[in-house]
C-alpha cells in the first residue's frame, strides 16, 4: 500500500492517463489538476480551467490521449493536447440541471454523461461540422443520474440513478458504429432500448432484486456477462446477462458504498464512507455473494506489544482531546473513498488497483500484497 497526499481539499473525482504516470483529478471545485510522477513525488503540471460549476466527472482516453469533463455548469468539455498545453472543446450537451458523470466508450468515438436531467448525452463527433452532438436516452428515468460504466461491445451502457435503479441501455449510434452482435443481455439494440432494469418488472430481460436506495456506482466485468452495483443502503448486487438475468444481492454491514470495480471476473473491491476498500466474491456456481475481507490492514496490529496500561493510556488521552485527529481511524483513508480504479491488469487480473476520497488522498494498492498481508484472503 502507498498514499499520497494532494491536497487539504476532497478529490471529487479523477482520471488516469494510459501509462499511468499522469494523473487528472478535480480537488472539490471548477478546476481539474494534472499530476506528473516524478520518482517518488507528483508535481502539478497542468491546470484545467473552462468550468464555471463544480467539475463532477473526469475520463481519459488511453489511445486518443483525449480528456472529457463534465460540471455543474451543464457543460462537457473535451480537452486535446496541443503544443504542451490542453485546448477544450465546448460540447452542447442540451441538459437544464448538472452533468453528474461521464465516460469514454471502449472504441472511444463515443462519451456518455449522465445529468441531474433524468436522462443520460450520448455525445459522437461529427465530421462533417467539425462539432460533438448528443442524443438523450430518457425512458425510463426519473431520477438523476450518478454513475455510468460502458460494456465492451461499445455499445451497451450501464446506468445508476437516484430513483434506485441500475439499468442496461442501448447506446448504438448507426452514425458511427456497425450493427452490434447479440450479447447475454438481448440482440435487438435499437437506440435507448432497456436491456435490462433492476428491481424492476414487465419489460424484456428485466427482473427483480438489487437493493434499494440511490445506486452510487456501476461496473461491467471484464467479460461483460456481469454487472455490478452498490446502493446507498449497503447492499453490493451482481447481476449475470442471459434470458433470467439472476441478481444476487448481499446485504454488507458497513456504511453506504459509493464505488466498486471488477478485479477479476469473480471478484471485486467496494470502498465508500468507511474509509477502506472491501472484498466481496461472486460464486458462479450457486450464484451467490459474499463478502470476501476488509483490505485495509489496520494500524493497530503494529500495537501488538504494548501493554494494557499502555493501551488504557492511549485510550484516554484520544478521549481528552477536544478535536478529532488522524489517530480516529486506523485506515490508509481518513475520510470517505469516493472512486476506485484498476491500475494494472485490467478487470480481468487486476493487480493493482487505486482509490481516491474526500481526505485528498490516493492510496495504491498492490492485490498480492493485500492476499499475502490479510489473513485469510483469498481472491479467485
Amino acid at each position: 500500500m502507498a498514499y499520497h497526499s494532494f491536497l487539504l481539499e476532497p478529490i471529487s473525482c479523477h482520471a488516469w492517463n494510459k501509462d499511468r504516470t499522469q494523473i487528472a483529478l478535480c480537488p472539490n471545485n471548477h478546476d481539474v489538476h494534472i499530476y506528473k510522477k516524478d520518482g517518488t513525488k507528483w508535481t502539478k503540471i497542468h491546470e484545467l480551467k473552462e468550468h464555471n460549476g463544480q467539475v463532477t466527472g473526469i475520463d481519459w482516453a488511453p489511445d486518443s490521449n483525449r480528456i472529457v469533463t463534465c460540471g455543474a455548469d451543464r457543460n462537457a468539455y473535451v480537452w486535446t493536447l496541443k503544443e504542451g498545453s490542453w485546448k477544450p472543446t465546448l460540447v452542447i450537451l442540451r441538459i437544464n440541471r448538472a452533468a453528474r458523470c461521464v465516460k469514454w466508450s471502449p472504441k472511444e468515438n463515443k462519451f456518455a454523461v449522465g445529468s441531474g436531467s433524468r436522462l443520460i448525452s450520448i455525445c459522437y463527433f461529427e465530421q462533417e461540422n467539425d462539432w460533438w452532438v448528443c442524443k438523450h436516452i430518457k425512458k425510463p428515468i426519473r431520477s438523476t443520474i450518478l454513475s455510468l460504466d460502458w460494456h465492451p461491445n461499445n455499445v451497451l451502457l450501464a446506468a445508476g440513478s437516484c430513483d434506485f435503479k441500475c439499468r442496461v441501455f442501448s447506446a448504438y449510434i448507426k452514425e458511427v458504429e456497425e450493427k452490434p452482435s447479440p450479447t447475454p443481455w438481448g440482440s435487438k439494440m435499437p437506440f435507448g432500448e432497456v436491456l435490462f432494469e433492476s428491481g424492476g418488472s414487465g419489460a424484456a430481460s428485466q427482473t427483480s432484486g438489487g437493493g434499494g436506495g440511490w445506486v452510487h456506482s456501476v461496473c461491467f466485468s471484464n467479460s461483460g456477462n456481469r454487472l455490478a452495483w452498490t446502493s446507498h443502503d449497503s447492499t453490493v448486487s451482481v447481476a449475470e446477462g442471459g434470458k433470467t438475468s439472476t441478481v444476487s444481492s448481499l446485504s454488507s454491514e458497513t456504511l453506504p458504498l459509493l464505488c466498486v470495480t471488477f478485479i477479476t471476473e469473480n471478484s471485486l473491491v467496494a470502498a465508500g464512507h468507511d474509509c477502506y476498500p472491501m472484498l466481496f466474491v461472486y460464486d458462479n456456481a450457486k450464484g451467490s455473494l459474499t463478502f470476501g475481507g476488509k483490505l485495509d490492514v489496520p494500524k493497530q496490529a503494529a500495537q501488538k506489544g504494548i501493554s494494557a496500561r499502555e493501551r488504557f493510556q492511549n485510550l484516554d488521552r484520544r478521549a481528552s482531546e477536544t478535536q478529532s485527529t488522524d489517530k480516529d481511524l486506523n485506515t490508509l483513508h481518513k475520510n470517505s473513498i469516493s472512486q476506485i480504479s484498476v491500475l494494472e491488469g485490467g478487470r480481468s487480473q487486476c493487480s493493482r488497483f487505486c482509490t481516491t476520497g474526500m481526505d485528498g488522498g490516493m492510496g495504491i494498492w498492490d492485490v498480492k500484497s493485500l492476499e499475502s498481508a490479510v489473513k485469510a484472503l483469498k481472491i479467485v
